[in-house]
């Protein structure tokens, strides 16, 4: 079954599913999480880490529910307007006799109790990718589409920045270690922004350079149509697993040799905004599970699966935390954690060096026009007028303009990548991964009762079904919101 088409596309066995979705999950979060977790502590880190995974995995189940939900509604709408032109073709082609009997003919067939057939567990198989987007519409209300829409573009704004900083930070830090010393920086050496990387350029202009650079590279496609490929998909793979691999690998030989300079306190409060942001950041996964989960070809254990890959997730980000916490003292932790293996102490072989150090590079540089294409297409469907058609130059100047342009001015004024991290995880994120999913299960219930009756079994309903949960979650964002706007006041007026 797993190379059976359909309007998904190509089906994939559950196992292929959980990978997609480990992958989706572990990624440009997973650099910055060594640094936070430096920094909160690593008793507290553990422990925010476990509750936001688990917190992150009842959200995932509430999405697959409201999946099903749609797919239910969408199958049930289908079968009345077929049902509709078989009524209108048949009144059509017999007389007045004819219909009477062959309506009656059509009531003494029909089951007595059609909340049994509306709610029969075939209506909730997800067969149809239906989008977040597309869910909102379904369940929300104007208002409620449009803040969901709102929720998304400034996430996307914000994984945009940390795109457009990070491979120019790197960049920087590669070329502008190569410049000074040809071994590479030391890993508890600290650069000012305004230290000389290459004759009188200084370091925050090498970076504004590659900045421009990358700009003029990937900007343009922005403007156009781009897809990712499988082939793509897999080379950038292979390429984060060897990466990932290799640190903990070097990690933990140099804290086997007695080399570990790292001694995280247990807990440190002043650290906690920035690792919340981080974690959340880490764990998103929720606003692309119906494009993941729709072409698994066996659901029937989704759930289990889904758990067992928050698990592995869990088990990976506290092994490289971990590792990279206790290897490296917490102020030589960097931002972006694989180029602390910029240097001959860490890494004796040179190419090794440089692969850890431009590894963001090749893989963020993949992703960047499709988030942009991503959050252009968010632009034209929120402004969408139906019937209606937007002129060229607003089709192919103002929304490619618009979604390029305030990320690569984040960009330019900073490239504190923790920060753009936390705060694009701790407000975006937490709308996306919360307060989305919450609203999105809670209304769908509420219909798939209406359409169905109370009788109607979704077979990929939530374990987390009680409505406890749903206030649980929506009360847990609500703090998170005020908790972190709370930190960065006291911080501002602490400076």
């Amino acid at each position: 079954m797993a190379g059976e088409i359909t309007e998904t596309g190509e089906l994939y066995s559950p196992y292929v599913g959980l990978v997609y979705m480990f992958n989706l999950i572990v990624g440009t979060g997973a650099l910055t999480m060594p640094k936070a977790f430096a920094t909160a502590g690593w008793l507290v880190s553990l422990f925010l880490l476990v509750f936001l995974g688990f917190m992150s995995f009842v959200t995932t189940t509430f999405v697959v529910e409201a999946m099903a939900a749609a797919n239910a509604q969408l199958r049930w709408k289908g079968m009345e307007s077929r049902q509709e032109e078989d009524d209108d073709n048949s009144s059509t082609a017999s007389d007045s006799d004819s219909l009477l009997q062959d309506n009656y003919e059509r009531a003494e067939k029909r089951p007595i109790l059609s909340v049994q057939r509306r709610g029969s567990p075939n209506l909730f198989e997800i067969t149809n990718r239906v989008e977040m987007g597309q869910m909102a519409s379904m369940f929300f209300n104007k208002v409620g589409v449009n803040l969901f829409y709102f929720c998304i573009i400034v996430y996307l704004y914000g994984d945009l920045a940390i795109y457009a900083a990070a491979v120019p930070f790197s960049l920087m830090q590669v070329s502008c270690a190569t410049g000074n010393d040809s071994c590479g920086v030391e890993a508890d050496t600290k650069y000012n922004d305004t230290d000389l990387c290459w004759g009188p350029l200084r370091r925050v202009d090498a970076y504004r350079i590659y900045l421009a650079v990358f700009t003029l590279l990937l900007g343009p496609f922005t403007f156009f149509d781009v897809q990712k490929t499988k082939y793509l998909q897999i080379l950038t793979s292979l390429m984060r697993w060897i990466a990932f691999a290799i640190m903990i690998v070097l990690a933990l030989v140099r804290i086997g040799r007695g080399h570990g300079e790292g001694h995280p306190p247990l807990a440190s409060l002043s650290g906690v905004r920035n690792l919340f942001g981080v974690c959340v950041y880490s764990f998103m996964c929720q606003h692309s599970l119906p494009s993941l989960i729709t072409p698994v070809s066996s659901k029937r254990h989704l759930t289990r699966l889904v758990f067992l890959d928050y698990v592995l997730i869990l088990a990976f980000y506290g092994l490289l935390s971990f590792t990279a916490i206790f290897s490296f003292r917490g102020d030589s932790l960097l931002d972006m954690y694989t180029l602390n293996f910029a240097s001959c102490d860490i890494v004796g072989v040179a190419a090794v060096r440089f692969f850890l150090g431009l590894f963001p590079v090749f893989t963020i540089s993949t992703n960047f026009p499709i988030i942009a294409v991503t959050l252009r297409n968010n632009w034209k469907t929120l402004f969408h007028r139906e019937g209606g058609t937007y002129p060229w130059v607003v089709d192919r100047v103002v929304f490619p303009t618009i979604t390029l342009l305030p990320p690569v001015l984040v960009a330019f004024c900073t490239h504190d990548l923790e920060s753009l991290v936390g705060i694009t995880g701790a407000y975006a994120g937490t709308g996306i991964q919360y307060v989305i999913p919450a609203f999105l299960v809670y209304h769908c219930r509420k219909d798939s009762q209406l359409a169905f009756g109370p009788g109607a079994v979704n077979k990929h309903r939530s374990p987390f079904h009680h409505t406890f949960w749903v206030g649980f979650v929506l009360l847990w964002a609500f703090s998170c919101f005020f908790f972190v706007t709370a930190n960065i006041v006291l911080s501002e007026t602490r400076l």
